[in-house]
């Protein structure tokens, strides 16, 4: 496993983009402001891209700098263009149906951050790589993934539900950049791809909610329940 012969120097540089990416997740949770959910969710791409570059390099994957290219393109500015022109199109600025405040969206998200890092230890523990930066890897990929679930769960409007979906497969995306880079390159490329065709269909959506409902609130598809 490459995470745990890097030295402290790279360790350091990991850490420190896995952090940075998981507290721009604390930013769309914390945020009622949809395009402030886009601008974070771009820049935690970018970070990720900039990992994958980094982990090619510290071990020698070249495949890795392709990867990091169509993220970089696909997750920092083609995925969050396609969102944006459904914003601008649909003119929603903010979320308006909440069942959680911000503050104590944010609250439950540092719960979530003490249950993945107990959780990440059992593993590492378990699995005999307690290094630091296995443990950091497996708790930023947990509380990301749990920040995800929690935005789809808490959060109505079709755009969050989005880009909830989409902070939750970059959790597992920049988990396994650190913990398993020899992924199959074809595998990766194909998760890639699957977050265009998932965007598509919230288009349609979205689309489908305004023309028929008027809103793009998920809840009106309660209605829909026989």
């Amino acid at each position: 496993m490459l995470a745990t012969h890097l030295d402290p120097l790279a360790a350091s540089w990991f850490s420190l983009i896995a952090i940075a990416s998981m507290l721009l997740s604390f930013v769309m949770l914390g945020s009622r402001w949809l395009k402030n959910y886009l601008y974070a969710f771009g820049a935690q791409s970018w970070l990720i891209a900039l990992l994958s570059a980094m982990v090619g390099y510290y071990g020698h994957y070249p495949e890795l700098y392709l990867i990091a290219v169509l993220t970089a393109f696909f997750r920092g500015l083609f995925l969050p263009y396609l969102v944006l022109r459904i914003l601008r199109r649909l003119r929603v600025d903010r979320e308006i149906h909440l069942s959680i405040r911000p503050s104590t969206s944010l609250v439950i998200g540092a719960g979530a951050v003490v249950f993945a890092l107990i959780i990440a230890y059992r593993i590492a523990n378990a699995v005999g790589f307690p290094q630091n930066i296995v443990v950091l890897a497996l708790t930023v990929m947990f509380t990301m993934k749990l920040v995800g679930f929690l935005m789809l769960s808490i959060r109505y409007e079709a755009i969050s539900q989005i880009l909830g979906l989409l902070v939750l497969e970059n959790g597992i995306f920049l988990g396994s950049q650190i913990l398993v880079p020899g992924m199959p390159t074809l595998i990766e490329m194909v998760i890639l791809f699957d977050l265009l065709v998932a965007v598509a269909c919230f288009g349609v959506l979205v689309r489908y909610l305004m023309l028929h409902v008027g809103s793009t609130s998920t809840l009106q598809l309660k209605k829909l329940v026989g």
